[in-house]
């Protein structure tokens, strides 16, 4: 033998480098753990993976205290309603938990056929299909659509579930400045007709910042320029249009303009996963070539009797929807009286309280936990640290009493916060 041998007789493996079999040598776990080490040092707690007891609404209960909850998705307060409960129970009387399989495999469940023509009839679209994850929707689909000669074009904000189904589906990709119709025209203008296919994604409601894009001017482009139009409206069901029908309600278009619609089922529809909706044949495709879908257990036959049970309930009680945009609304001018930086927020749902420094948000968000106001930091690397924020989730079930208590809460302890740049300095020092 050329090498010397081991004990099995064949030639040992050249050695690894150092640290390659160590989990704490991954990209970002240093940076993880000197984050920890700064909170330790500044007896800061971690806000993060706070166990609920009960189910977390407008009210929540953490380490068996009672707290007014904004970090909350539950925007109509479905999460718990006595019919959606209902149909979950009962369908784990008929079909059991599971769909054990894929759907391919264990087959349909009329369930899932009743909560995606739901759905579908929801988006005047032709047909959808539901999935077990939002985010894997997203990554599969638009992965499996474009190839490497097409091209996908995003807001610079966009969910990490659409900007890594671009990036696994091996097409160029391009970002345009959030919301900037021009510059987007500009990106197709010069890099569309080099390209098959071209995909434009947004989103309906933008989850950090509580706005929404120029829909009319979106549908407008893409005809231009021969693009497909996709809006993730994960946000915006429930939330947007007068009816909470989403993104093309609240601008007035005719919603077959768009031509893929994507959604989440853990909003809103208070239960877990994802869907499409768009022409038969995009939906025919994902169903037999799409692998989130194909290569995936079926969704859980209790979550869809529950998510479609969720839009029955929207649809006979239009005030929830009423509630929320009072809420949201009274929200937003209460902080915006008070001085607080609400950033691009229309008030719909989501609306921002932006510090512009991870630590002061961190420590804000600790501060009104001990006023009992569960909201929680959004910190850098999630959005850039100048743009570090609290964010606040309004529900239907917030009273006006909880929201003022909030803005006054917040508006305070903001005012006592110092500077954090000498503190930063002093412990990077200290732990270099």
């Amino acid at each position: 033998m050329s090498r010397r041998a081991g004990e099995s007789g064949r030639p040992r493996a050249p050695a690894p480098p150092p640290g390659a079999t160590d989990f704490t040598t991954l990209p970002g776990y240093r940076e993880l753990q000197t984050q920890r080490s700064f909170a330790q040092m500044i007896g800061l707690e971690n806000p993060f993976f706070r166990v609920h007891e009960e189910r977390a609404g407008a009210r929540t209960r953490i380490g068996n205290r009672a707290y007014v909850n904004f970090a909350s998705y539950d925007y109509l307060g479905l999460n718990g309603h006595p019919a959606v409960q209902a149909a979950a129970k009962a369908a784990i009387d008929r079909y059991g938990t599971s769909a054990s399989a894929s759907r391919l495999v264990a087959g349909e469940r009329p369930v899932h056929r009743e909560l995606e023509r739901r759905l579908a009839a929801l988006y005047e679209a032709e047909d959808c299909v539901a999935m077990v994850s939002g985010h894997a929707t997203n990554v599969g689909v638009i992965g499996a659509i474009l190839g490497a000669r097409d091209l996908v074009v995003y807001d610079e904000l966009i969910h990490n579930s659409i900007a890594l189904g671009a990036q696994f589906s091996g097409a160029a990709r391009r970002s345009f400045p959030h919301n900037d119709m021009a510059a987007l025209e500009a990106i197709l203008e010069s890099a569309r007709p080099s390209h098959t296919r071209c995909l434009i994604v947004v989103e309906g409601l933008y989850s950090m910042d509580g706005d929404w894009p120029d829909l009319a001017a979106l549908v407008e482009l893409k005809r231009r320029f021969g693009a497909w139009l996709m809006v993730d409206d994960a946000h915006g069901l429930g939330v947007l249009g007068p009816r909470g029908h989403g993104l093309a309600e609240q601008a007035g278009i005719d919603p077959r303009e768009v031509d893929i619609w994507m959604g989440t089922l853990s909003k809103t529809l208070a239960g877990a996963g994802g869907y499409i909706a768009g022409p038969s044949p995009l939906i025919d495709f994902i169903r037999t070539s799409v692998g989130a879908f194909v290569f995936s257990v079926g969704l859980s036959p209790p979550l869809a009797a529950a998510c479609a049970a969720a839009l029955d309930a929207m649809e006979r009680e239009p005030e929830r929807v009423r509630r929320l945009h009072e809420n949201g609304a009274a929200f937003l001018k209460a902080a915006r009286e008070r001085g607080l930086d609400t950033g691009t927020s229309e008030g719909f749902a989501i609306i921002p309280v932006i510090l512009g420094e991870s630590l002061k948000a961190a420590m804000l968000s600790n501060r009104l936990s001990a006023r009992g106001i569960n909201v929680m930091p959004i910190l850098h690397p999630a959005v850039a640290e100048r743009h570090a924020r609290l964010r606040f989730f309004i529900t239907a079930e917030h009273s006006l009493a909880d929201i003022e208590e909030a803005v006054q809460a917040t508006a305070e302890e903001m005012a006592n916060l110092v500077d954090t740049s000498e503190t930063i300095a002093a412990l990077t020092r200290s732990l270099t």
